[in-house]
């Protein structure tokens, strides 16, 4: 994710990080309430990948690599979800072997390139993980499930500074996926290890997107984060066209006239 795996929920999650691709619908993370109870793993009538599954939905990831291993090491889901579980543990190195054993057993396979791309950005090497990324929107279906590709992508674009492209990406996910932004994340954030401004800008851009798409509520929430980072140039708030709509809330000239931060 990061990367979000899919049934399981699994996230690098953007709104501030990576998803990481399970089969399945990469948009969906069930409610802890919906995730079955790791007692269900000692069912003997359950499948061990299956087992291995709700291990992973319990964030017990040992106990799901060791519960695959007994499924089919030769299927490349299987494989790939391995690779998620080492990806959780943020041992990179074991789960990039998996994840391209899965692609080298299934070579039209987006999810396992699209989480091989998170590994590189992991690594902060942007320009092969947008490689990945773009390699696995050329075979992914293009709806919802694409939709956490082309917010990695984007991350990745925003990460070497490209905000243009980021932006385009971004709208692209938003578009295919409108709750995209908003997916819990059980792993990393994009933002992390970024600075401050950095992180306020990467809100903006956000908020802009919200805004752009009349999600008025969202956008201000990322506004306010952004703000709250100490976005520097708050008389851009007044200029972009973007937030024309927002001009007249209330909630918005309270936004404008808050004291900037200092950081």
């Amino acid at each position: 994710m990061v990367f979000r795996p899919l049934a399981m929920g699994i996230a690098a999650g953007l709104a501030t990080g990576i998803v990481l691709a399970q089969t399945g619908n990469p948009a969906l993370e069930p409610a802890e309430s919906s995730v079955p109870s790791v007692a269900a793993a000692d069912n003997p009538e359950i499948t061990p990948e299956l087992r291995g599954d709700i291990f992973m939905a319990r964030k017990r990831y040992r106990e799901a690599i060791d519960a695959f291993q007994r499924s089919s090491p030769k299927n490349p889901v299987v494989l790939n979800k391995m690779g998620i579980a080492y990806h959780q543990m943020l041992q990179f190195a074991s789960a990039l072997k998996y994840y391209q054993e899965a692609l080298r057993l299934k070579k039209d396979y987006p999810e396992a390139i699209n989480n091989i791309g998170t590994v590189y950005y992991a690594r902060k090497d942007y320009r092969r993980s947008i490689a990945y990324y773009q390699r696995a929107l050329k075979i992914a279906p293009q709806d919802v499930r694409s939709g956490s590709i082309y917010s990695n992508l984007g991350s990745a674009y925003f990460s070497r500074k490209r905000y243009k492209e980021a932006a385009a990406a971004f709208q692209t996910a938003l578009t295919l996926d409108p709750e995209v932004f908003e997916h819990r994340s059980n792993y990393g954030v994009m933002m992390e290890d970024r600075n401050v401004e950095e992180r306020a800008k990467y809100h903006y851009y956000v908020a802009k997107l919200y805004a752009k798409n009349g999600r008025n509520e969202l956008a201000l929430q990322y506004l306010r984060k952004a703000l709250e980072e100490g976005l520097k140039d708050r008389k851009q708030l007044e200029k972009d066209p973007e937030f024309a709509t927002l001009r007249d809330l209330q909630e918005f000239k309270d936004l404008l006239a808050q004291e900037p931060r200092v950081l």
